[in-house]
């Protein structure tokens, strides 16, 4: 039985008036998911990156539903990817808050180097000068082991000099880590040389 003509009229004016009615919605839902996404992307790319890359493709799919004009997909679509970017947002702020308590951490250790280092270095240099010149070295030490201690303490003051510059550079935790590796080079080298208390 053939189908009027006017109730195949009727029907495409009604399934184009159901995809024009999802238009819209899809769009600004699409707009508002990437504008939520556009947000937090600088910090997920330094506290969650592989996150960050899951998201952009969820994003990418439903632009691609968009502009296929399935608008009735990138509705279904939409909380997914709601909760995957909340979920990242989450993360972010974890991130965050966890990088400013080590930095937080990392300055009261830099403090506590900082104060214990350059004391030792300035014992350590006094005592390498007057063993140079005395020539008069600790029991069991020899001329060569002098000198490679000499050496060790030379490289000493490279890492607190490296220590000291990344600090002031904003790079906390790293000279953290060369100004406690220098702490215990020195004190292995107040041993080593007998430096007198």
């Amino acid at each position: 039985m053939p189908i009027p003509r006017k109730l195949l009229a009727v029907a495409a004016v009604a399934l184009l008036a159901a995809c024009t009615s999802q238009k819209e919605p899809a769009e600004k839902t699409a707009a508002s998911i990437e504008a939520s996404l556009n947000e937090i992307r600088v910090d997920a790319r330094q506290y969650a990156a592989e996150q960050l890359q899951s998201a952009e493709a969820s994003v990418n799919r439903l632009k691609d539903q968009l502009a296929r004009q399935d608008y009735s997909a990138v509705m279904q679509t939409a909380p997914v990817v709601r909760a995957e970017l909340a979920a990242l947002r989450t993360s972010v702020t974890e991130g965050k808050a966890n990088a400013e308590s080590v930095a937080a951490a990392a300055q009261q250790e830099w403090e506590e180097l900082n104060a214990a280092v350059p004391p030792l270095v300035e014992k350590l240099q006094a005592r390498v000068d007057q063993l140079a010149k005395s020539r008069k070295y600790p029991k069991g030490m020899d001329r060569p082991a002098f000198e490679a201690a000499r050496t060790g303490f030379e490289g000493l003051k490279t890492e607190w000099t490296e220590a000291t510059a990344e600090f002031a550079s904003g790079e906390a935790a790293s000279a953290v880590r060369k100004a406690r590796n220098a702490k215990v080079k020195a004190e292995e080298l107040i041993n080593q040389l007998e430096v007198q208390a």
